[in-house]
């Protein structure tokens, strides 16, 4: 993935000027840093910053510039790229599963805390510091989200009390976490979890220092822009009801939130086929391939080749990629301008999270460039 070091004024000045034929990320450093402080004045705890949604020494610098110094971790080599970003940086290895290499590596880079959502996987922890905390992982059947973490991660209620006295009788510093699912729009989710989080603790019997009440925080995909400070005096709420005196520090870690407005994505149109099919030159094997997984995104433009935006009803069309798979498709029924013609860039907004991180080199294609903007309209 090439950075360019040239600041663009926006993207359609760009894509009039270089005429790229290959699918471009246009990124808006500022925007990334304002997204930072905003979680930062808002959420009433520590705020982390998932890697995984994107991975970029653009984004860490960036998020450290904007005055993040602990990050959520889920590999050695997402240890490896925060650590070159700030060396002194906090790490939170929340991948409950581990082998022992990980396991070993973690203790390396100076992990501070490690979760876990199961026995075994606590008693693996045997060599780690005692002064580390060990946070337990729980997670319960509750909607709201694009798709529940659950299913795979996350003691049940009555699992984590044991877990928990588990973690205090090991000596680790302990406490709890769990994700209330990818873009969940509802506070009351967290509300639930919180609630259930002060029940565990209380059965148990166990003081816990810290509640991590995950990511999930929704990035604006569709007409209505997410209420993120709703979901932060729910949190607020919800803790001081549930907790009282007893009230835990907190600790959120947002990935797509924090990262997808900062980048747009654009794609160039290969073909139109009649009545309403078109090719595009990226598509789920490369920056799109979230868009397969989280239903269509409805904030997209179309610019002509001069960089002049087409205006034209929209109507719904069948989007294919540009690799031989015939599974390379996005999901039917993209709006796109009726006078959209081959040649045209396709921009596809808030892009950062997990575009850069999914995208493959699939039959040649694939993300090779980021460009820097002053803004991304």
């Amino acid at each position: 993935m090439q950075q360019n070091p040239t600041l663009w004024r926006d993207p359609a000045t760009h894509l009039a000027r270089e005429q790229p034929d290959q699918p471009v990320l246009y990124f808006d450093p500022a925007l990334l840093q304002a997204t930072a402080r905003q979680f930062q004045g808002g959420f009433d705890g520590l705020v982390t910053y998932a890697v995984k949604a994107n991975d970029s020494a653009v984004v860490l610098d960036n998020l450290v510039a904007a005055g993040l110094t602990a990050f959520d971790v889920a590999s050695p080599a997402e240890m490896a790229a925060v650590r070159r970003a700030l060396p002194s940086a906090t790490l939170h290895y929340n991948n409950p599963v581990r082998s022992a290499a990980e396991i070993t590596a973690g203790i390396a880079a100076g992990v501070a805390s490690w979760s876990v959502d199961d026995m075994g996987e606590l008693r693996k922890l045997h060599a780690v510091p005692r002064d580390c905390e060990v946070a337990v992982r729980f997670a319960l059947p509750v909607s709201g989200a694009a798709y529940d973490f659950g299913a795979k991660f996350g003691a049940t209620p009555e699992r984590a009390v044991e877990l928990l006295r588990a973690v205090a009788e090991m000596g680790f510093a302990p406490s709890l976490c769990f994700h209330p699912g990818t873009q969940c729009e509802d506070p009351n989710v967290w509300a639930v979890y919180i609630r259930a989080a002060a029940e565990i603790t209380k059965t148990a019997g166990v003081t816990t220092g810290r509640l991590n009440v995950g990511g999930g925080f929704a990035a604006h995909r569709g007409p209505v822009v997410p209420d993120l400070d709703a979901v932060f005096h729910a949190i607020d709420g919800a803790v001081t009801d549930a907790f009282g005196a007893q009230r835990p520090d907190l600790l959120c870690e947002p990935g797509r939130a924090m990262v997808a407005e900062a980048f747009s994505l654009a794609a160039r149109v290969k073909a139109v086929r009649a009545p309403d099919q078109l090719f595009l030159n990226d598509g789920i094997y490369g920056g799109l391939a979230d868009l397969r997984d989280m239903a269509l995104s409805h904030r997209v433009r179309v610019y002509a080749p001069d960089g002049q935006l087409r205006e034209a009803a929209p109507r719904p069309r069948v989007v294919f990629g540009p690799t031989c798979d015939s599974l390379d498709r996005l999901p039917d029924g993209l709006p796109l301008p009726d006078d959209l013609q081959a040649g045209d860039y396709v921009l596809f907004d808030a892009m950062g999270a997990y575009s850069i991180a999914m995208s493959t080199a699939f039959n040649g294609y694939g993300l090779r460039d980021v460009i820097s903007t002053q803004s991304l309209r």
